[in-house]
């Protein structure tokens, strides 16, 4: 596995580095910690150039010595650059299967995390993303799973259960039964009757309970102990995965980059984004490769 760990100024990209580096990781993970010092704002002021620059080199350089301390060796470097493209573009050409990125709402020259730089990284990365969040306590973590049991979200579970994890960690996997068009004030198609709908709702409920059962043999196997949970919609598909996670006390939840809609799947796709940007905890969009 090869991690990106990508960094600014901020004490997120510090969260960021230390929370990489409290964790246990496959043997022979490699890091790299990568800051980019942003070229239009150089245009934009001359005469900070050489400051901007000087600043992304310090990022990497603490971060690395933050790794280093923690026992984890890694190559770090600074480029320059637009950081939406080249934080990017450095991934998808080096073959990087995750990148780690602070969350933070904060602006200036090199506070750029989870602003345009890390929408640009969600989006347009081949590989899996994690938008790190503090957490209470390092240790034992709460890891909460959304599938819809697409081929996507077995990756996403597969992803989780192939990583080591602090000693005494806790896993969720939670499925939405997705219901037909009737479902919260809408109204029902004409040519449904009452017990057709009953036989479609029974059936969402069987599909995302053999969904839950699909992820929980695979953490099973991998001999990670886990809860499973169906939801029956009452909100929207972000909302009910982000209350679940604030409800449960999750550090981290882990949705797939892509699912497929229909009468019996919904479209993890369309709320990766929202859930990694809205979550009170990490969040990580797992992509196969």
């Amino acid at each position: 596995m090869k991690i990106l760990i990508a960094v600014d100024a901020s004490e997120a990209s510090r969260l960021a580095v230390r929370e990489v580096a409290a964790r246990p990781w496959p043997q022979g993970t490699l890091f790299e910690v990568l800051s980019v010092a942003d070229t239009g704002a150089a245009l934009a002021a001359p005469g900070l150039e050489a400051g901007i620059l000087k600043s992304a080199e310090e990022a990497v350089r603490c971060a690395a010595e933050q790794l280093s301390a923690a026992g984890i060796a890694s190559t770090s470097f600074a480029l320059t650059g637009d950081p939406k493209a080249v934080v990017v573009d450095y991934a998808n050409k080096a073959n990087v299967d995750f990148i780690v990125v602070g969350a933070h709402r904060e602006s200036g020259v090199m506070q750029f995390l989870l602003g345009s730089v890390a929408r640009a990284v969600v989006r347009h990365a081949h590989c899996s993303v994690e938008i790190v969040r503090q957490r209470p306590s390092e240790g034992a973590m709460k890891v909460l799973m959304a599938t819809d049991g697409s081929e996507c979200s077995a990756a996403a579970v597969r992803s989780v259960a192939a990583r080591p994890w602090p000693e005494g960690s806790e896993f969720r996997v939670i499925s939405v039964a997705e219901q037909a068009p009737g479902w919260m004030g809408h109204p029902y198609p004409p040519y449904l009757s009452e017990s057709a709908m009953e036989q479609v709702r029974a059936q969402s409920m069987l599909q995302a309970q053999e969904a839950v059962t699909s992820a929980e043999l695979i953490l099973a196997n991998a001999k990670l102990t886990e809860s499973g949970t169906v939801l029956v919609p009452s909100a929207s598909l972000k909302q009910l995965i982000l209350a679940e996670a604030e409800e449960w006390g999750a550090d981290l939840v882990v949705v797939g980059s892509h699912g497929r809609r229909g009468a019996t799947r919904f479209l993890l796709g369309s709320v990766s984004e929202p859930v990694a940007f809205h979550a009170v905890c990490s969040a990580e969009i797992i992509r196969t490769t």
